[in-house]
């Protein structure tokens, strides 16, 4: 939704160099659910076309697995917080209007990027475990995948929604 790629206009100041692609993937998200989240009414934010998930569902979820992946990374444990938030992904509904929405996901990539200014290029290979099951991985594998992971949710936010305007706005 980005006018220019993110991407195209350069590194982003302070993040590593083997880490910008993943400041590129969050920050266009950003931009994205800055672009279109205000632009729908409460009903095509939560809407659910198809049985899909919802616009809404997808920007809240991608937040809350942004900052749980951000979590393993710096090696730590989920917190009681981060287990509540997981566990009420799954029944969100109308959990939060199109300017709580920006405001936490503006605030939350913010934090990421900060997070990714503070991460020294010779820790990105130092193994990690993710989840309950502690699966193996490192520091670089859970930030690409944070990145990937949320731009992928933003683009079907960005799809649901279009979908939700058509059913709800009909020509």
């Amino acid at each position: 939704m980005s006018a220019k790629p993110i991407w195209l206009g350069g590194p982003v100041d302070g993040v590593p160099a083997l880490l910008q692609p993943v400041a590129h993937a969050l920050i266009e998200a950003r931009d994205d659910v800055q672009a279109l989240i205000p632009t729908l009414s409460m009903d095509e934010l939560w809407a659910r076309p198809g049985d899909a998930a919802s616009a809404g569902f997808h920007a809240l979820h991608s937040l809350g697995s942004l900052d749980r992946l951000f979590t393993y990374a710096r090696g730590e444990s989920l917190t009681e917080t981060q287990l509540a938030t997981l566990a009420s992904e799954k029944t969100m509904d109308r959990a939060a209007d199109g300017d709580q929405i920006v405001a936490a996901y503006s605030a939350g990539v913010d934090r990421a990027v900060e997070r990714l200014r503070r991460t020294p290029e010779a820790t990105l290979l130092e193994p990690r475990e993710v989840g309950r099951g502690k699966l193996p991985s490192n520091v670089l594998g859970i930030l690409v995948h944070a990145g990937d992971h949320t731009y992928r949710h933003v683009g079907q936010m960005i799809t649901t929604a279009k979908i939700a305007r058509a059913v709800l706005r009909p020509a």
